[in-house]
């Protein structure tokens, strides 16, 4: 049964956002004006940088001045259930996360577009350069991989909410506890403490369906150039990163940042920038 495709409307930074239906509204921005065709004729010139389970676009922030000094358009949005996007949509299956980025790419006229994805973000990535190559010129999964499936991991991403001490009395507190400063402002004050601004059974059902298969099929299906990048101490398997190397052997590059975990883009974020624009970087005039 097809799914409704939420649009994924939202705001330029500083410009006020309403949503288009009753379906949802997603967050996203653009920080920048993109840079002058002649300086890098050779270079797709958008990025799509697309954030894990209950992640928020704030977590590309280190990332981001040095993809826009590298010639890149910066695009970034809230997921649906994420951020300030709709907190409890409709459905929040794989085909609605793939329908909104396909919508997000169309309604801003993006071509020639980059696409990042860490972790959940990965899997909607991977997804979307398979049912459309029309639309993704190259991929890169951070900390994400075709491997499945995996039922125990909703099961213990519960775990993992429910054990967080909300509300956090304070940002330092909320940082300590989650391990980065990123995270910490994916909050929200109320009254009586932060709090996680995505609801906790929307996360669950979230990940239930991702978890429920492998992807084999639609990694295979692949058409565009593919960077993976595995944390050295990430959750991404070697095997699974080198099985993923030797069915596509041919556009796919594996890269390891020995040091990072699975946030990859908040553990290391200039090793991560150096793999992602190594390709792109300009030859010394001889």
């Amino acid at each position: 049964m097809a799914e409704p495709t939420v649009p994924a409307t939202g705001r330029l930074q500083g410009e006020p956002h309403e949503p288009r239906d009753d379906a949802g509204r997603h967050e996203h921005r653009v920080p920048g004006p993109p840079p002058p065709l002649s300086l890098f004729p050779d270079q797709p010139r958008t990025i799509l940088l697309l954030h894990g389970l209950a992640g928020h676009l704030g977590e590309w922030d280190a990332l981001t001045p040095g993809l826009l000094a590298a010639g890149f358009r910066v695009v970034s949005y809230d997921a649906r259930g994420h951020g300030a996007s709709t907190r409890r949509p409709p459905t929040v299956n794989r085909a609605a996360h793939v329908a909104d980025a396909r919508t997000l790419i169309q309604e801003l006229g993006l071509s020639r577009v980059t696409v990042l994805g860490q972790s959940m973000g990965g899997n909607t990535a991977m997804l979307l350069a398979s049912a459309h190559p029309e639309l993704v010129v190259s991929l890169i999964l951070v900390e994400a991989g075709p491997g499945g499936p995996n039922p125990a991991v909703p099961t213990q991403t519960a775990a993992w909410l429910d054990s967080w001490p909300t509300p956090f009395t304070s940002l330092a507190q909320a940082e300590t506890f989650l391990g980065h400063e990123a995270w910490a402002r994916s909050l929200e004050q109320r009254r009586d403490g932060w709090h996680p601004r995505f609801d906790r059974d929307t996360m669950i059902a979230t990940i239930t369906e991702l978890m429920a298969r492998a992807y084999w099929l639609e990694w295979e299906r692949l058409t565009c150039p593919t960077l993976v990048v595995r944390g050295g101490k990430g959750t991404l398997p070697a095997g699974e990163a080198e099985e993923m190397l030797r069915r596509r052997p041919k556009g796919t590059r594996l890269t390891v940042v020995p040091d990072a975990g699975h946030d990859v883009h908040l553990d290391r974020p200039e090793q991560l920038l150096e793999a992602v624009t190594r390709p792109y970087a300009r030859r010394p005039a001889r």
